[in-house]
C-alpha cells in the first residue's frame, strides 16, 4: 500500500496531518506531521482539529499532490492504514471526529486547485481524553515516517 502512496509523491507534495493530540489514537495525523516537517523534502502542516485553517495556505503552495493523514475508524484492526483516493471517501462509512471539516476541505480545495488529493487513513485503538499512542497506532506511524523519508529521498 505504502508503495502506492510513492506514485503520488510525486512534484510538489504537501502533506497535511489531523488530529486532536489530547484523544489518544486520534492525534496520529498531527503528531505524524510534527514527526517529519523540516525531515522530508515535502510541505507539511500540522492542521490539529482544524484543517479548513490551512487551505489557504495549501493553495498557496500550488502542490501537485496532498496528503491528508487522519486517525479514521473503518472497522479494521489497531493501526492498520488503507489509502483512499478523494471519491471514495465521499462514499464511505467511516468516522472520524473530523469528518465534516475533511469533506468541506476536500470540496474547497477541488474547487480552487487542480492537485491529486490522497487520505491516509489510520484506524485508531482509543480517541479517549487520556493516554498516549496505543502501541499499534505508534508502530504504524514509524512506519509511514520511515516510508515518507526514503521517498522524500528518492524524490530530492
Amino acid at each position: 500500500m505504502l508503495e502506492h502512496l510513492k506514485l503520488h509523491l510525486k512534484g510538489r507534495v504537501v502533506i497535511l496531518g489531523i488530529g486532536n493530540t489530547m484523544r489518544s489514537d486520534d492525534g496520529a495525523g498531527s503528531i505524524l506531521a510534527a514527526r517529519i516537517k523540516g525531515k522530508a523534502p515535502f510541505i507539511v502542516f500540522d492542521a490539529e482539529t482544524s484543517p479548513e485553517n490551512y487551505l489557504d495556505k495549501i493553495i498557496s503552495q500550488k502542490p501537485d499532490t496532498i496528503l491528508i493523514v487522519d486517525a479514521v475508524d473503518f472497522g479494521a484492526e489497531p493501526g492498520e492504514f488503507k489509502l483512499l483516493e478523494t471519491a471514495a471517501v465521499k462514499t464511505a462509512n467511516l468516522f472520524s471526529t473530523h469528518n465534516a471539516s475533511i469533506n468541506l476541505a476536500i470540496n474547497y480545495l477541488q474547487t480552487h486547485i487542480a492537485a491529486d488529493i490522497i487520505i491516509l487513513i489510520i484506524q485508531p485503538k482509543s480517541i479517549t481524553f487520556a493516554g498516549d499512542l496505543s502501541p499499534e497506532v505508534e508502530g504504524t506511524l514509524r512506519e509511514i515516517k520511515g516510508f515518507i523519508y526514503e521517498a522524500g529521498k528518492e524524490k530530492g
